[in-house]
């Protein structure tokens, strides 16, 4: 096995970090059935990956929801982050992924579209310091797919992008890293990924160790620690 190492990793958290999406599901869901109208599986998946409050606009577009998109968006993120703060549904393998590059001193970073109550929320489940930088959907003018979100977490780590790895489930997100210039890793997770050149994709982060993410193949020989 390489020593190497990654020089910075980028998570994504909903649907990567954490089993989220069922969250956000349900509370579309009330939201939508709250003002008498019908949410779909499909309107969810719709959803996956972008910004909350062109996710809001496209509920008002879809429903009879009465509210401003940043209501809307309050609500939502309100129902989320309680459901979060009472169980946080770890994805296989994320947990310890994160301890173990913490463990080897490799800077960390959370790059999410969701808001701050829910990395907040996220925050209380994990030890202090398990991230050095945190983007949230408040921080960016412009969300997943584009590349400020991950031009902006590898520049407050004093980064380039090209520098790090970015963990992904999305179509939505991969695009916003690998356009960044991130090495990208997607686990798919409610919905298919389509292959993307320079994207990797694997099932499980079960067992993946910091230097396996320097590895992988399909990837190009980048910077590195080690």
């Amino acid at each position: 096995m390489s020593a190497r190492l990654p020089a910075a990793v980028l998570w994504d958290l909903d649907g990567t970090l954490i089993d989220s999406e069922p969250y956000w599901f349900a509370e579309e869901q009330a939201l939508v059935e709250s003002f008498g109208g019908t949410w779909t599986y499909a309107d969810a998946l719709a959803l996956v990956g972008r910004a909350l409050l062109d996710s809001a606009a496209y509920i008002l577009r879809r429903s009879d929801v009465d509210l401003t998109p940043e209501d809307a968006v309050d609500r939502l993120v309100t129902g989320v982050a309680r459901r979060i703060r009472a169980n946080v549904p770890w994805q296989p393998g994320a947990r310890e992924l994160l301890a173990a590059l913490r463990d080897v001193g490799v800077p960390t970073g959370l790059v999410t579209m969701s808001y701050r109550p829910i990395t907040n929320a996220l925050a209380s489940a994990l030890p202090s310091g398990s991230f050095d930088i945190v983007v949230t959907g408040e921080d960016v003018t412009q969300g997943k797919p584009h590349p400020e979100p991950y031009l902006t977490g590898a520049a407050r780590l004093g980064l380039a992008a090209t520098e790090c790895i970015a963990i992904e489930d999305s179509e939505t997100g991969a695009r916003s890293a690998s356009a960044a210039g991130a090495r990208t890793i997607v686990v798919p997770s409610v919905k298919a990924v389509p292959r993307m050149a320079g994207v990797v994709q694997i099932p499980t982060l079960v067992g993946v160790t910091p230097s396996d993410l320097v590895d992988l193949p399909g990837f190009a020989a980048r910077p590195s620690r080690g």
